[in-house]
């Protein structure tokens, strides 16, 4: 059984120390917990658990804390991606949702598994979601200063059960200050793809990841052979044409663990029940 889980591509980390250390404790606490629930759990299932931890932690850009677009308004999109079904589920731009990675569980079920704007927020309302606001005063702040945070944000898990089985699930706020309608590749294949052989959650700009499809490459790769190194560096290698910006982290069908970025730095965590890995 192993984890990882990402935070984030922030750039602050690097020169914020306060910030950096806040975000290797949260980071290391949920993955350990996560750890302990998938326990009991399946895959599927902790991915979920874990992404709802990361939307709870306003140090993150999902869920609570997640950015103001340009009109005023805050919209997020999650996915998840079981790797025993290879069912695909997804929330685009829903708004005044707690945990919309929780919606994308739901959804798992139905025959309309990825819905968007008015209709994804209508459809969480219909399941039992209340209306919440996750607009903190540091983003608020930001807007009304017309001034971007520092860096992309977005979360992920990866998970391998007991059963050798894999889910990803991934969550993000945007960009901050986005023309309203636009699209993250957090609920697309290119940001959030897993299979029985393997399972990649990305962050960074989600303009680069989905010209890149760089989840379904790095996924389809170790489909047909490649080890879990070799199809992140030939799907980086793609993303250098137009300086592509992205971070990711994945688990194979071995229970190998890898992450990369392509610029610093992402924050990660990850632990397998003896070894525990932070970014530094």
């Amino acid at each position: 059984m192993k984890i990882i889980i990402h935070g984030g591509f922030f750039s602050e980390s690097s020169t914020d120390k306060d910030t950096k250390v806040a975000k290797q404790q949260a980071l290391l606490q949920i993955v350990k917990n996560s750890y302990n629930y998938l326990q009991f759990h399946t895959a599927l299932e902790t991915v979920v658990y874990a992404v709802s931890l990361l939307e709870d932690d306003a140090l993150f850009n999902a869920g609570i804390g997640s950015q103001i677009q340009s009109d005023g308004k805050i919209r997020m999109s999650a996915s998840l991606m079981d790797g025993v079904t290879n069912k695909f589920s997804g929330v685009i731009n829903i708004e005044e949702v707690k945990n919309p990675i929780q919606v994308t569980q739901i959804l798992l079920n139905v025959d309309d598994r990825v819905l968007s704007g008015e209709g994804a927020t209508q459809f969480a309302r219909n399941h039992g979601f209340e209306k919440f606001s996750t607009e903190i005063p540091q983003r608020k702040a930001e807007y009304e200063a017309k001034v971007k945070s520092n860096g992309q944000g977005t979360v992920g898990c990866v998970a391998f059960d007991k059963n050798g089985n894999i889910a990803v699930a991934t969550s993000t706020g945007g960009k901050g200050f986005e023309i309203v309608g636009r699209v993250s590749d957090s609920a697309t294949v290119a940001g959030n793809y897993a299979n029985a052989y393997c399972g990649v959650s990305l962050t960074g700009v989600g303009e680069d990841i989905t010209s890149n499809a760089t989840a379904a490459k790095i996924v389809t790769r170790v489909t047909d052979g490649f080890t879990l190194e070799q199809a992140f560096e030939k799907t980086f290698e793609e993303l250098k044409p137009y300086d592509g910006f992205a971070g990711a982290i994945a688990i194979d069908y071995k229970g190998n663990i890898f992450h990369k970025d392509s610029h610093p730095s992402m924050v990660f965590a990850s632990f397998d029940g003896e070894k525990e890995e932070v970014f530094v």
